[in-house]
C-alpha cells in the first residue's frame, strides 16, 4: 500500500537550497580570484614589456573597474615633496584627461582620506558606495585606490575588501619597482650627462688597453662617434708617445692618484695634460685605466708669450740702463775722434813732410773711423739720436740696405732671393734707423754663410699680417744656425762669438732697439733645414 503524501523507501531527499547558494558563492569568488590574478598579470606584463606606466595604470583601472562592476576606478599617486595626490588613471577618460590633484590633507577628498587608512574601506554616501584602498610600498605612502560605487554579486562586503587588498597590494609593488627603475634611470642619465659635460678628454679602457667608454670630448676630439670608439686599441686613437707611455703606466705600480704626464699629441690636436688612473671595481681588484687628458694648449700658449714679453721687458731694461753709462762715454770720446780724424785728413791731403808716411796715415784713419763708426753706433743704442719718422715701404728699406752690401756677397758667392709683394702697407719709421736694423741683420746673416766657407743664400721675405696689422719681414740664411746655448742671448749688448777685433756685439742689440722704438718685434730662431731666421713685424698703416 502506497504510503500517503510522502515518498516511498527509495526516493532521495532535494538539494539543499544553503548549500546551492554556497556553491555559487564559491564559484562566484573563485570567479572572481581568477579574473583579479588576470588583471594583475595582465598589468605586471604591460608594464615590464613596454616601460610604459602610465598606460598600463590606465588599462588597469579599467579592466578594475569592469571586474567590481563600479561606476569609476582611479589611481591617485602621492608626491612627497608638493604634498599632493595627482590623478594617474581612470577609467573615466572624461575625468583622465583633467589634471586633477589634491592635497594630502584634505579632509573632504576620499583620495587624500584612503591614503591615511590601513586597510581598504567601504564608505556610505549619498551617491552610493565608495571603496577607498591606501597603496602602500617600502615604509612610504604611494597613494589611493578609489572604486565609486562597486556592484560586485555573490560577494559581501568583507569579502570585496579582501579581494581589493590584493589588488592594491599588485599595483602598489608595480608602482613601486616602476618608481625605483625609473629612480635608477634618471641617476644614470645624470651620471652620462655629468660624464659627458666633463670638458676633459675622458677615456676607459680594459687591462689590454681597449677602449670601454669615452666621453664626448674624446669622441669629439677624435672625430668618431661614441659606438664607433667601443673595443678599439687606445694606440689607434692617440699619438705614438702618449701610447707608449700608456703601456708602460699599465704594468707599473701607481697610487690611487695615478700617474700624470704632460704631451704633445698631434693626433688629438694639442698640449694636454693626462693623467692615468687604475679602474677599481667593489671587489677592490684593477680592471682597467680611465685616463683624463686636460688640454692645455691656450694655456701653454699664454705661459710662451709671458715668458717672451718678460724675455723682452728683460732686454728693454738691459737697454735702458746700459744706454745712459754708454751715451756719456760716447760723447766724450766722439769729440776727440773727430779731432783725430780732422788732423789726419789735413796731414794726408796738404803736408808734404806726410807723403812718406801717407800710407800708415790712411791705415791709421780707417781704424780711427772705425772707431768713429762704433761710437755712432754706441749712439744709436743708446738711443741719443733723435727719430725722424716718415711712411716707408718695406721693400725699399730692405733694397737700400742690400745695395750696401752687394759687392761684399758677390765676392762672398752668396745669393739674395727675395719674395717682397709691391702692394705691402706702408710704416711709420725713420729711414736712417730701420735702414741700420736691416743692415745688421743681412752683415750678421752674411758672416753666418762665409764662416761655414761655402756659398750660400739669403732669403728675404715680406708679407702683410691682417689680423695683427703688421708687415712682417724674415731674413733667412743658409749658414750653421744659432747654437742653442747663444740663441737666448743674441740681442744682448756686447754679446758676440766673434774673434776679438771682428764684432762689437751690438748689431743685433742695436737692431733689436731700433724695433722697439718703432713699436715692432723682433725674433731669431733656428731652421729644421739647417741656417737661422730673423723676424721683424711693424706696425702697418
Amino acid at each position: 500500500m502506497a504510503e500517503p503524501n510522502g515518498a516511498g523507501p527509495d526516493t532521495e531527499p532535494g538539494p539543499d537550497p544553503s548549500a546551492q547558494a554556497e556553491l555559487r558563492r564559491l564559484r562566484s569568488e573563485a570567479a572572481f580570484h581568477q579574473r583579479l590574478r588576470d588583471l594583475t598579470v595582465a598589468f605586471s606584463g604591460g608594464v615590464s614589456s613596454s616601460l610604459s606606466f602610465e598606460a598600463a595604470l590606465q588599462t588597469l583601472t579599467a579592466d578594475a573597474n569592469t571586474l567590481l562592476g563600479a561606476a569609476r576606478t582611479s589611481v591617485w599617486l602621492h608626491q612627497r615633496r608638493a604634498r599632493r595626490l595627482i590623478l594617474a588613471a581612470s577609467s573615466d577618460t572624461d575625468q583622465a584627461l583633467e589634471p586633477l590633484e589634491v592635497e594630502t590633507g584634505d579632509p573632504d577628498a576620499p583620495a587624500a582620506r584612503g591614503m591615511r587608512l590601513e586597510h581598504p574601506e567601504l564608505f556610505g554616501d549619498g551617491h552610493g558606495l565608495l571603496l577607498l584602498a591606501p597603496l602602500r610600498g617600502w615604509r612610504r605612502a604611494l597613494g589611493t585606490l578609489v572604486v565609486e560605487a562597486p556592484r560586485t554579486r555573490d560577494l559581501e562586503p568583507g569579502q570585496l575588501t579582501t579581494l581589493t587588498r590584493e589588488l592594491s597590494r599588485q599595483i602598489s609593488a608595480a608602482i613601486e619597482n616602476i618608481q625605483l627603475l625609473e629612480e635608477v634611470l634618471r641617476q644614470r642619465r645624470l651620471l652620462e650627462d655629468t660624464f659627458n659635460s666633463i670638458l676633459d678628454l675622458v677615456v676607459v679602457t680594459d687591462n689590454q688597453l681597449h677602449v670601454v667608454q669615452t666621453n664626448d670630448a674624446f669622441a669629439e676630439r677624435t672625430r668618431t662617434a661614441r659606438a664607433g670608439l667601443l673595443d678599439r686599441p687606445l694606440h689607434s686613437l692617440v699619438g705614438e708617445e702618449l701610447a707608449a707611455w700608456a703601456r708602460a703606466r699599465e704594468f707599473a705600480e701607481a697610487g690611487p692618484e695615478g700617474d700624470t704626464r704632460r704631451f704633445e699629441d698631434p693626433r688629438l690636436g694639442g698640449t694636454f695634460l693626462v693623467t692615468m688612473t687604475p679602474l677599481i671595481n667593489a671587489d677592490g681588484r684593477p680592471t682597467g685605466h680611465v685616463l683624463v687628458a686636460r688640454d692645455i694648449t691656450h694655456q701653454t700658449r699664454l705661459e710662451a708669450e709671458q715668458a717672451a714679453l718678460r724675455e723682452r721687458l728683460g732686454q728693454s731694461e738691459k737697454l735702458a740702463s746700459l744706454g745712459q753709462f754708454v751715451a756719456g762715454i760716447a760723447h766724450e770720446m766722439n769729440n776727440p775722434l773727430q779731432g783725430v780724424l780732422g788732423h789726419l785728413e789735413l796731414m794726408i791731403e796738404t803736408s808734404a813732410d806726410a807723403r812718406p808716411l801717407r800710407r800708415d796715415l790712411r791705415r791709421i784713419y780707417h781704424e780711427a773711423d772705425r772707431a768713429a763708426k762704433i761710437v755712432r753706433n754706441l749712439l744709436v743704442f743708446a738711443g741719443s739720436r733723435r727719430m725722424t719718422r716718415r711712411r716707408l715701404r718695406i721693400n725699399r728699406v730692405v733694397s737700400r740696405a742690400l745695395s750696401s752690401r752687394t759687392a761684399s756677397l758677390k765676392r762672398g758667392g752668396i745669393e739674395i732671393e727675395r719674395e717682397q709683394p709691391e702692394d705691402l702697407p706702408e710704416f711709420s719709421g725713420d729711414p736712417l734707423l730701420m735702414h741700420q736694423a736691416f743692415l745688421n741683420i743681412i752683415i750678421n746673416a752674411e758672416h753666418a754663410i762665409l764662416g761655414a766657407g761655402q756659398p750660400g743664400r739669403i732669403e728675404v721675405r715680406s708679407w702683410h699680417d691682417a689680423a695683427r696689422q703688421q708687415v712682417v719681414t724674415t731674413v733667412r740664411d743658409t749658414g750653421p744656425g744659432i747654437p742653442a746655448a747663444v740663441l737666448p742671448r743674441i740681442f744682448d749688448p756686447f754679446f758676440t762669438t766673434k774673434e776679438v777685433g771682428q764684432g762689437t756685439g751690438l748689431g743685433l742689440a742695436i737692431t733689436y732697439g731700433i724695433v722697439q722704438e718703432h713699436g715692432g718685434t723682433i725674433s731669431a730662431a733656428n731652421l729644421r733645414e739647417g741656417g737661422a731666421e730673423i723676424t721683424i713685424a711693424l706696425p702697418s698703416l
